[in-house]
């Protein structure tokens, strides 16, 4: 079952607010609110602790004036989704300052960070990222990335998932090159919560934003055509095939069945070089439609 993101109409509203000003300047020539006080960020990723988009992320973060902390896998963890591990130990290095790896999955690191590194005091913002490649429509029910930041929700924590890449396979050089500005974004959206929170909640309670940034130029490091509040695009984008070896083993291959984009959605907005905000939620709720059309399908039925 596909774990789907159904939100009110009101927070699809909230997060346009949000994004309202952080198009290209040549896109709205309003400044955007000053920015508040610099904030305590938990840094996370599935790429690994020392991939250079979680790198990249801590650099430009601190630079902004951020308390950021890395607490994420000490391995490669991509794919992982929500998982967490259930061993009675588990493996923490603490290699350098301000950095945690933990051997595990992004949940497992967020919440190893969220009981210990911070303990006593929650950051006050999760950021999972940036992702190499993309993590739109069935991508994001599957990615570590947005796992982590679902982690950090189920705890009550804000939380902003970062992917950079188009919705075809990534190329690493223009991928990694892409990271600077999907970062650039990153900060300018922490800004605008901020400015608009006060001295409230970044965002509301259990709601946390996804952020795909497309790969824009020859070398990655063009700028976005513009920022889009969107939704999960319900299609998969990954058609597996297995082919029987005859030994017990199968062969997969996984290839790209891009169909149509859904009006609206996230591969919509990245195919067009726009960056794609989804708001997101942490559990498996579809809304009350679906809750009346379940309770009508069992009216009647007894154990």
């Amino acid at each position: 079952m596909r774990r789907t993101r159904v939100l009110p109409p009101a927070l699809l509203m909230l997060c346009t607010a949000a994004l309202a000003g952080t198009a290209p300047a040549v896109a709205s020539p309003q400044a955007a609110p000053a920015p508040t006080a610099p904030l305590r960020i938990l840094l996370t990723n599935d790429d690994g602790y020392n991939a250079p988009g979680i790198r990249k992320a801590f650099e430009r973060l601190t630079a902004a004036g951020h308390d950021v902390t890395i607490v994420a896998p000490l391995t490669n963890q991509s794919g992982t989704g929500t998982k967490m591990m259930s061993a009675p130990t588990i493996t923490v290095k603490h290699p350098e300052p301000k950095v945690w790896a933990v051997d595990g999955t992004p949940g497992d690191s967020v919440a190893f960070g969220l009981s210990e590194v911070f303990e006593g005091r929650a950051p006050d913002l999760v950021v999972s990222g940036t992702n190499f490649g993309p993590n739109v429509a069935g991508l994001a029910t599957h990615s570590g990335t947005v796992g982590g930041a679902v982690a950090a929700l189920e705890s009550g924590v804000p939380a902003i998932a970062l992917s950079t890449g188009g919705v075809g396979a990534p190329d690493p050089v223009t991928t990694v090159n892409a990271m600077g500005p999907t970062v650039d974004f990153a900060v300018k959206l922490i800004d605008r919560l901020r400015a608009r929170a006060g001295s409230g909640p970044l965002l509301p309670k259990g709601v946390g934003l996804t952020v795909n940034h497309p790969v824009v130029g020859a070398d990655g490091k063009g700028t976005a055509a513009g920022v889009a509040a969107t939704f999960q695009d319900p299609q998969t984008i990954l058609e597996p095939d297995f082919t029987d070896s005859g030994d017990g083993t199968w062969k997969v291959t996984v290839s790209v069945d891009l169909r149509p984009a859904a009006r609206g959605g996230d591969v919509e907005a990245v195919s067009a070089g726009r960056i794609a905000v989804s708001p997101m939620n942490a559990n498996w709720n579809t809304g009350p439609a679906d809750q009346a059309t379940t309770a009508a399908l069992i009216a009647g039925l007894r154990p």
